[in-house]
């Protein structure tokens, strides 16, 4: 829920503007206006949550900061609605008079609120009776970018990374099993920032990426390497030696009368896949090496070649 499209207001509205605004809301849905009306109903729920919110400083400067879904994440019902006295508020916009009743609930099994007494005192929550005591939020969760060889990607490895906590460094062993690439994560339970409530830490989060490499291209689980033939076994067919990311070798047949920049496909040959599914490919790509000089006894062949039509 974005509380402050709820009550329709800016970011940067100041406390005299939340008020207002929600003072408005309240007059058009409260259940004294609505009379039954179910969508109103859940309607000034909303904008009440909003309100508890907003009108307090620090847990407007939490949702600020952490954003809907993160502060939803660590405040519970009961946290949102904590020292927020509906009953008080509602009579100081005109709903109920001194002394008597305010005569609405939220959801199931709640009780009017009674003038004087906290809205939601008690450990009672506005949506149905008395709320469950929840478990604290936990921490905030981190992504550490790491930087990682294909070779690494290929094989796994174990790196460690450096993570502040407060005033101090966390130094963390990581194992980094083969076939995590770009667009991955790897969750490592509890070990993200610690709760400031006491709850339990978040997790860390390793999201790699792919360092430079002077011999592969990378795309996904595919690699490209480009390899070198003269005109002649262009012509006439050869065979290569192609390097693996694992650092041996393959054999591979070129036909006669390849094209330059022809891509030849060696399956499965490519970095592997992080559940175990099929690995990617390699693909060779040839370049015919084309001669910028030629010597006169192969000046006088080629010629002989051209007679012959080829």
């Amino acid at each position: 829920m974005d509380y402050y499209k709820e009550l329709g207001v800016e970011k940067n509205a100041t406390s005299d503007e939340i008020k207002k605004a929600y003072r408005k809301l309240a007059m058009k849905y409260h259940p004294d206006h609505t009379k039954g009306d179910k969508a109103a109903e859940e309607k000034f729920k909303k904008i009440s949550e909003a309100y508890a919110v907003l009108s307090d400083p620090e847990k407007r400067k939490q949702y600020d900061e952490y954003g809907a879904n993160g502060f939803q994440q660590r405040f519970s019902q009961e946290d949102i609605f904590k020292g927020f006295d509906l009953g008080e508020i509602l009579r100081e916009f005109g709903f109920g008079g001194k002394g008597g009743s305010v005569r609405f609930s939220f959801g199931g099994g709640g009780a009017p609120f009674g003038a004087g007494a906290s809205a939601f005192g008690g450990g009672r929550s506005p949506f149905g009776g008395r709320g469950r005591r929840q478990a604290a939020p936990k921490g905030a969760d981190l992504v550490y970018e790491l930087g990682l060889t294909i070779q690494e990607v290929a094989k796994g490895t174990t790196k460690t990374v450096a993570i502040q906590q407060g005033q101090k460094v966390d130094r963390i062993e990581v194992k980094i099993p083969k076939g995590l690439v770009p667009g991955q994560k790897l969750r490592l339970a509890g070990k993200g920032e610690a709760s400031p409530y006491g709850g339990p830490p978040g997790d860390l989060f390793i999201q790699p990426y792919l360092l430079p490499d002077p011999v592969f291209e990378v795309e996904g689980l595919d690699l490209t390497v480009a390899k070198e033939i003269k005109l002649t076994e262009a012509l006439l067919g050869t065979t290569i030696t192609v390097p693996l990311v694992d650092g041996n070798t393959a054999s591979l047949k070129v036909p006669p009368g390849v094209n330059h920049k022809t891509r030849m496909r060696l399956a499965g040959k490519g970095l592997p896949s992080l559940k175990g599914g099929r690995p990617g490919d390699l693909y060779v790509r040839i370049q015919v090496q084309m001669p910028k000089k030629l010597t006169d006894q192969q000046r006088r062949l080629i010629t002989e070649l051209q007679g012959t039509g080829l």
